[in-house]
């Protein structure tokens, strides 16, 4: 019985063997089968892939532009900046009476000028005031009524435009103005 014993392991060996080897080889099918229908269905096609490129770089250019918008927004944007508080006490030319006005002037600058603006503001800030107050005290009763605050505010706006080196101010205006009579 041992003779026939070994016998029957060398077989069963033998097909064991065979076995090892087609299961293996079953499994590397199966993974190259599945990466191969992976690859169809997953990967896009040239087409896709072109599309897709498009569609991203229509979105960046829409992007750019739409900062650009943004930024030239931003830049032509109106500031204020204030310009100063003014008391003058004057007596026009044709009454003997006495008059106060007090006025708080700020200017309108855009937004990429407001640098500048500042810079040249601080350096000539007392040319600009005694220049303003020039305007006050030149002014008619009749200019420094409410009616006709326009006048003051356009001569003020060319005085300080003039005073600076560029056409900074767009605009001045009163944030406060009384007229007292004293």
């Amino acid at each position: 019985m041992t003779d026939d014993e070994q016998p029957v392991e060398e077989t069963t060996s033998v097909v064991s063997g065979l076995g090892g080897r087609g299961m293996i080889v079953a499994f590397v099918s199966v993974v190259v089968l599945m990466e191969t229908a992976m690859f169809f269905f997953f990967i896009p096609s040239a087409d896709e892939v072109s599309a897709l490129a498009e569609e991203r770089l229509v979105a960046s250019i829409q992007k750019g532009e739409n900062d650009a918008e943004k930024k030239i927004r931003n830049e032509n944007q109106i500031k204020e900046c204030t310009i100063g508080k003014f008391g003058e006490t004057f007596s026009p030319q044709d009454t003997e009476l006495t008059y106060r006005v007090e006025i708080e002037v700020y200017g309108l600058v855009k937004e990429k000028f407001a640098d500048a603006f500042q810079m040249e503001f601080d350096a000539k800030q007392g040319r600009l005031r005694t220049a303003i107050r020039q305007k006050i005290r030149n002014s008619d009763l009749e200019e420094l009524s409410k009616n006709n605050l326009g006048l003051l505010e356009r001569r003020i706006l060319t005085e300080c435009n003039h005073l600076l080196n560029d056409d900074l101010l767009m605009g001045v205006g009163f944030t406060s103005y009384q007229l007292i009579e004293q």
